[in-house]
């Protein structure tokens, strides 16, 4: 049989290595004599010989042959592969073979060592070499994952280490001309046999001990094969060897083997079943075994059971009030034999087949669009409830619409127990009256008094306004009648009822409600110094017209800097304004130097004698030593005090500290926590740098910055609008408070109607009314020596197990949210938390839950492949998240692959020194977190950048990519923003856009707010 096998499968005469090395020794020699290249040419002609003459290239080559080495078998030492120890088998070793001067095929000059890391010149084909190059590759992949590296290798390779890809690799090697050769010829031939084997379980009487036995049984074609003689290949296994006379047939098994079975089959013994437990078998275990192996009677001393499809069961059972009770189960029949297993059981039970089930769950769509009860959504898809009770208008559904469906259909059996309610519609319309009287205890509210008839028959009120509150279409009375609700005579009391649906009043038959809303809106209090500096606003109009013809103030003499042209722009109109008393905003695109237009600002101020008191900045903490660094640097002449620590832990007073200087830089922190005692001192000037911490109107250091009194208050930021108009009005009612004196106006007049992008004509309308106090350009505007920036977003898939699990949670997150959006306000914190769980979850599954840590982040293996790259081109690179948890993951990762990296969170103690080290080139990467180093920061060194998690406030991701393009990069600056895709992501993504263009509707991207000024938009700046 063997030898049968083995001459039905060879179609080359392997069997005879010495012919076949001799064809391939005189076709090598014919190459040769029409003038093909030897490898001892030189290299010019060994170059050059593939272009002009690629037959004579192709002939030089040395041919390759693949190698089989069968071992023997060891029966006292079983092997083990990964976890699994197997019986002992014949290993075979693959070794490549080139052929030697004698005509037969040697390993001498060629190994897998060899062949894995040939580059460039080889002597071999170059087909052949790269298809047993993936020999090399997939064992690495499969045993030695993360390998990095020669030490180590081991050049021994077995066809149990290639996993299921052996056969692949097979097919591609023969494909390429490779030949399969024996290592002992001429005794045999190595043969892969175009027909896979096929495995079965074989069940026959038992003629001696009763019963019945069962017995694998392994065929390739139609010869059975002794499984004593046959080695599996893999654990389970996925082929077998069969070693015949000399010779090796290789063959795949039709389907891979599940590894239970292999457990079970693998010392060829045969399965002894007692007559007693045979029914038993055939019943419980034959449908489940038949669904992962083929299961035959060969001789049919056997009868084996039909088995038919799973159906669905339903129990309806009638009960009291118009209850319906519902219970489903899946229903087998195995013979003449019926297996009943409820649905929702914790474990499938034996011989169930679930993928059939959840087949036949798909194709039963019930018509239940007003019985949505009847399905409880899951991340894998619907599934029915069961058990479930219906009442009301539920069972009016179901018995009119469900249940008759049901009955038809021929996969479902449906079992009644108990009387089926009769119910009916009713005949009339409902007759409702409504009367309206003033309560007698409390003047602001009524009493309403309702009163609903039908047919004859009385409805009660409180199942009537329960039913109106929750906005259902139908009513059903206990007498079985039920009618519609949505009618024309309950549109009145529909809309009563749901202006008090939290207001329910016990008493039936009657309703309180109120005839006004409460929690009014508190408005601003107008304190002295606004009073003064809207009267001062009104005073200088004058001014502002005549604003093209004001004189320009020479620049400082004692600023230590060269202004750039826009720069010189900023610093008249910031003296402008500081001449007038007007307040403004500077919002130049971040990296533009804003700073130092400011100090040139102060600088003429100490110059002219007008800087009687200290001028007060305040910054982020961040930022604080970076303002002193650049006065020290630009404007030595000025004295800066730096206030770092509280009155009462410094034990020196502000006022003590602002009267030696010219300027005091402190925190918005310490600002906020020693308000009463910059409050106690005079200042000339307040410098809000980085002015969006000040956004929020309803904040305490917002409050505290609008009360200091100071002649000149200026805006620093290159975001004054991140989210929403309000955030701008904020900055304005500071530094302008007479412009947009009441928020709640601003509110109604621009903000809902320019958000919502229904009024063009008022968007134009307020950039004009701002335009005198903003002023505002871009790098793209004003930077013409600046390198151009370049912006490419990454799509990410997630990982199948990934995504598995980011869509478990999003199904359960999107239904909370879901059921929170009608009350925004009170449920903030509770969405933006889902929000961000969901963020959290499309970048790393180990963020949200320890017990995902193990999940590959297909994002960070994203990241460090581009790392990888750049670092090794020489680029540096800036790599922000807004997640220190993420941030920390990507620290290990660079660690485990030897990239070099500075880092930075809010945590990060020597902040300076991190900064100081990437500047310097201690590495090539800079791990930064948005809310640490997002603004403040100088990185010229760096030419890409990397957002990792984007976020839907366009400036957030603007300020860390500016930290790399900005006034000083001579280099071009190539950003790349990971979404991960079909995530929140991509949501966060479109709003952006969104956000962005509210920006740059607002901000204008024409250059309008640095354009001079006209008398006819001053006119419009007062205009109703």
């Amino acid at each position: 049989m063997r030898q049968t096998l083995f001459t039905a499968f060879c179609t080359c005469p392997v069997g005879d290595g010495c012919k076949h090395a001799a064809a391939l020794l005189v076709a090598a020699r014919d190459g040769r004599r029409r003038g093909a290249v030897t490898a001892s040419a030189p290299d010019w002609e060994r170059l050059l010989t593939p272009v002009v003459r690629p037959e004579a290239a192709q002939a030089a080559t040395v041919p390759i042959a693949l190698q089989f080495e069968v071992g023997e078998r060891d029966e006292s030492s079983p092997y083990t592969i990964g976890r699994t120890t197997t019986l002992p088998s014949r290993r075979v070793r693959l070794r490549p073979v080139v052929l030697g001067s004698t005509g037969r095929w040697v390993r001498t000059g060629v190994s897998w060592s060899q062949l894995r890391f040939e580059q460039g010149r080889s002597v071999h084909r170059a087909d052949q070499t790269a298809a047993l190059r993936e020999f090399v590759l997939v064992r690495d992949a499969s045993t030695r994952a993360g390998y990095g590296g020669y030490a180590g290798y081991s050049d021994a390779l077995y066809l149990d280490e290639l996993g299921p890809s052996l056969w692949r690799l097979l097919d591609q090697a023969v494909a390429s001309g490779v030949p399969l050769v024996p290592a002992k010829p001429p005794a045999g031939g190595v043969v892969l046999s175009p027909t896979p084997a096929t495995l079965a379980l074989d069940l026959t009487r038992d003629t001696v001990g009763g019963g019945a036995v069962l017995r694998p049984r392994l065929a390739l074609g139609d010869q059975a094969l002794d499984a004593r003689s046959v080695d599996y290949v893999g654990v389970p296994p996925h082929g077998v060897t069969l070693c015949a006379d000399g010779g090796l047939v290789l063959a795949r098994l039709d389907k891979p083997m599940d590894h239970r079975l292999y457990a079970l089959i693998r010392d060829n013994q045969p399965l002894h079943i007692p007559q007693p437990d045979l029914d038993r078998f055939l019943g419980d275990y034959y449908p489940e075994l038949q669904r992962t192996v083929t299961v035959t009677s060969t001789d049919g001393s056997v009868a084996l059971p039909e088995i038919a499809p799973p159906r669905l069961g339903l129990t309806v059972t009638y009960g009291d009030g118009h209850r319906v009770g519902l219970e489903w189960a899946f229903e087998y029949r195995v013979g003449n034999v019926v297996h009943s297993h409820p649905l929702g059981a914790e474990r499938p039970g034996a011989g169930r087949d679930v993928a059939a089930e959840w087949r036949l769950l798909q194709s039963v769509r019930l018509p239940s669009e007003r019985l949505p009860r009847l399905w409880v959504k899951e991340p894998g898809g619907d599934r029915l409830t069961s058990p479930v009770i219906l009442a009301g208008m539920d069972t009016v559904a179901f018995l009119d619409e469900v249940l008759p469906w049901l009955q038809a259909e021929p996969d479902v059996v449906v079992y009644e127990h108990g009387r089926r309610p009769e119910l009916r519609r009713a005949d009339n319309a409902p007759e409702v009256r409504i009367r309206a009287t003033d309560a007698t205890d409390d003047a602001d509210w009524f009493d309403l008094h309702v009163t609903v008839w039908v047919d004859g028959q009385e409805v009660p009120f409180d199942a009537l306004f329960t039913a109106l509150a929750r906005g259902e279409s139908h009513l059903l009375l206990p007498s079985g009648t039920w009618f519609g609700l949505d009618r024309d005579e309950l549109h009145e009391l529909r809309r009563l009822i749901e202006e008090a649906r939290n207001l329910l009043d016990t008493d039936a038959g009657q309703l309180r409600v109120s005839h006004y809303q409460a929690g009014l809106w508190q408005e601003l209090q107008a304190l002295g110094v606004v009073e003064e500096q809207s009267e001062r606003w009104s005073r200088v109009v004058s001014a502002l017209v005549d604003l093209d013809r004001v004189e320009p103030p020479a620049p400082p003499v004692t600023l230590k800097a060269a202004l750039r042209p826009y720069q010189v722009d900023g610093y008249e109109w910031l003296s402008f304004l500081c001449d007038h008393r007007l307040g403004g905003i500077l919002a130049d695109d971040m990296g533009l130097g804003k700073t130092v237009q400011v100090l040139a600002l102060l600088c003429r101020a100490k110059e002219s004698g007008r800087l009687d008191a200290p001028a007060l900045v305040v910054a982020p903490t961040s930022v604080v030593r970076n303002w002193a660094s650049e006065a020290a640097q630009f404007a030595p002449d000025l004295r800066v005090a730096v206030v770092s620590e509280t009155q009462a832990r410094s034990g020196a007073s502000i006022g003590s500290q602002a009267a030696a200087a010219d300027v005091v830089v402190t925190s918005y922190a310490l600002f906020r926590i020693d308000h009463e005692a910059y409050a106690a001192v005079p200042w000339s000037a307040l410098v809000l740098d980085e002015a969006q911490f000040v956004k929020n109107h309803q904040a305490k250091t917002y409050q505290y910055a609008r009360r200091l009194a100071a002649p000149f208050k200026l805006a620093v930021t290159g975001t004054p609008l991140e989210n929403n108009l309000m955030e701008l009005w904020a900055l304005l009612s500071i530094v302008a408070p007479g412009l947009f004196p009441n928020p709640h106006r601003f509110s109604d007049f621009y903000r809902r109607p320019i958000e919502r992008g229904s009024d063009p004509a008022l968007l134009a309308s307020l950039r004009r009314r701002i335009r005198p106090l903003m002023r505002r350009r871009t790098k793209e505007e004003v930077a013409s020596d600046l390198p151009v920036k370049q912006e490419q977003v990454l799509e990410v898939d997630l990982s199948p197990k990934h995504r598995k699990i980011y869509d478990t949670y999003l199904q359960r997150e999107r239904q909370k949210i879901l059921g929170l959006v009608d009350d925004l306000d009170r449920n903030r914190f509770t969405i933006l938390k889902s929000l961000t769980l969901l963020r959290q979850l499309s970048l790393d599954a180990g963020l949200v839950d320890d017990r995902h840590h193990a999940v590959r982040s297909s994002k960070l293996d994203a990241l460090v492949e581009h790392l990888g790259a750049l670092t090794a081109e020489g680029h540096r690179a800036l790599v922000f998240s807004q997640f220190t948890g993420f941030l920390r993951r990507v620290r290990d990762r660079l660690d485990a692959e030897g990239i070099r990296y500075c880092y930075l969170d809010g945590r990060t103690r020597n902040r300076d020194k991190a900064i100081a080290g990437f500047k310097g080139g201690l590495a090539p990467v800079f791990l930064i977190s948005l809310k640490a180093g997002g603004f403040g920061l100088n990185l010229t060194e760096a030419d890409y950048c990397f957002i990792l998690d984007p976020w839907w406030n366009p400036a957030t991701e603007a300020q860390a990519v500016d930290r790399a393009h900005r006034i000083g990069q001579d280099k071009k600056v190539v950003v790349y923003r990971f979404v991960s895709a079909d995530t929140v992501e991509e949501k966060v993504m479109a709003l952006k856009a969104r956000k962005a263009e509210l920006f740059s509707g607002v901000m204008g991207d024409d250059g309008m707010l640095a354009a001079p000024l006209t008398a006819d938009d001053i006119k419009a700046l007062f205009e109703h």
